[in-house]
């Protein structure tokens, strides 16, 4: 079980674009798991294999605050990776009306910045 969602939190995890931020809650919804899932994407992210190269860093809390520990090397990484991204982070807080990801449904589908086209498909069974 666990496994099975994890996976499905690195998915969604994977599809934060470069200087934007989603919560832990919010990537815990869309993976589907809204009950005490935030703590489980907390876990998940920390178990990723370092080659999956998932963009951690851009995973806050509810509050637009990194939720590392102040002062250690984790805080300081997440803070310069999300400033190299353009994101303003200004003691460890940034603003979420401002860099909060709000992904259509095709960018959850089909990836970010993706506008799916159906008929980019062909014909559907029904128009043959």
């Amino acid at each position: 079980m666990a496994a099975d969602s994890y996976r499905k939190i690195w998915a969604q995890a994977a599809l934060i674009p470069a200087g934007q931020v989603a919560s832990y809650g919010q990537i815990a919804k869309q993976a589907g798991l809204p009950r005490r899932g935030a703590r489980m994407v907390a876990r998940a992210v920390g178990a990723a294999p370092r080659e999956m190269n998932l963009p951690w860093h851009r995973i806050v809390n509810a509050q637009g605050k990194i939720a590392i520990p102040k002062g250690t090397a984790g805080y300081q990484r997440q803070q310069d990776l999300l400033r190299q991204e353009g994101v303003d982070v200004r003691d460890g807080k940034l603003d979420m009306e401002t860099y909060r990801w709000n992904p259509t449904l095709d960018e959850i589908v089909w990836g970010p910045g993706s506008l799916h086209d159906p008929a980019a498909d062909g014909p559907s069974q029904g128009q043959r």
